[in-house]
């Protein structure tokens, strides 16, 4: 029997889906997509599941689509048909990765080594990027004279800024994972040797976490990012004033107002929550 090529685990709260093609460098191919999409609805439909881990198993995290296996077909001269494979068609990528993106649920990737191409692209749609020291990121498309155009172009430039989407992109530069840290790419670096821990204890952080919060954060912060400063915090005192008059809050403060009257003295940052 063949195994799967996308691995799904879980491990309390968090639901692990693990990219499962080493031989192919883990090159994203159809079954991987649909794995991915069927994982993700899963994940969105199940209230107990509270963080998607997505990882991979080899020597790359990913080496990008594998457009061998569905070559780009005949576009007959019509820019407008590229545009329309890249939008609707190439095994579904854009409308996986917009869907992770919106998603009310944390996801974090975990890249343990090299990182390229389609790989990264879906990295860049994940809420949290976690690098182990030895991994490595590129754009190569400039081999081919394209563009990263699942979302490449512009979640790599709306992340770290014109100026190192350049470098990668136009230069078609890799960068290690100290660098990646640096420009903003990834939010941590591990050691390799303590890197699948460091991720699960983070993973484990983030179940932690009041739901409807994690919700309302994720929808604020990306609707920010595209707002002035006064929209912007219209925006947060709207998503807040939600939470304000929701039950999870309403408990949450039952609970700290309860162990204050007990005789405990801690602020909120001191404490966990309860």
């Amino acid at each position: 029997m063949t195994e799967s090529v996308l691995l799904s685990q879980e491990f309390g709260a968090i639901l692990q889906l693990t990219l499962n093609r080493p031989n192919k460098h883990n090159a994203m191919n159809e079954a991987i997509f649909r794995g991915l999409e069927q994982g993700l609805e899963t994940f969105i439909a199940r209230r107990d599941l509270r963080v998607l881990l997505i990882r991979a198993q080899g020597k790359y995290f990913s080496a990008g689509a594998d457009l061998a296996e569905k070559p780009v077909p005949e576009m007959h001269g019509s820019t407008s048909a590229v545009r329309t494979w890249y939008r609707r068609k190439l095994n579904g990528m854009l409308a996986l990765y917009q869907e992770l993106e919106a998603t009310e649920k944390p996801i974090v990737v975990a890249h343990h080594a090299t990182c390229i191409g389609g790989g990264l692209e879906l990295s860049l749609s994940c809420d949290f990027r976690l690098a182990a020291a030895s991994a490595s990121y590129a754009f190569p498309e400039a081999n081919f004279g394209s563009l990263p155009a699942t979302g490449g172009v512009s979640r790599l430039t709306r992340l770290v800024g014109p100026h190192w989407a350049r470098w990668m992109i136009m230069a078609n530069r890799p960068i290690d994972a100290a660098r990646a840290l640096a420009i903003g790419l990834v939010h941590e670096v591990y050691p390799d040797s303590e890197f699948d821990a460091k991720v699960m204890e983070f993973c484990e952080h983030l179940c932690k976490q009041p739901p409807e919060f994690m919700a309302m954060c994720k929808v604020a912060i990306e609707l920010a990012a595209d707002l002035e400063s006064a929209q912007a915090r219209n925006l947060e005192r709207l998503a807040n004033s939600v939470l304000t008059l929701g039950k999870e809050q309403e408990e949450l403060v039952s609970a700290w107002k309860a162990r204050f009257s007990d005789g405990e003295r801690a602020t909120p940052a001191q404490k966990e929550r309860p």
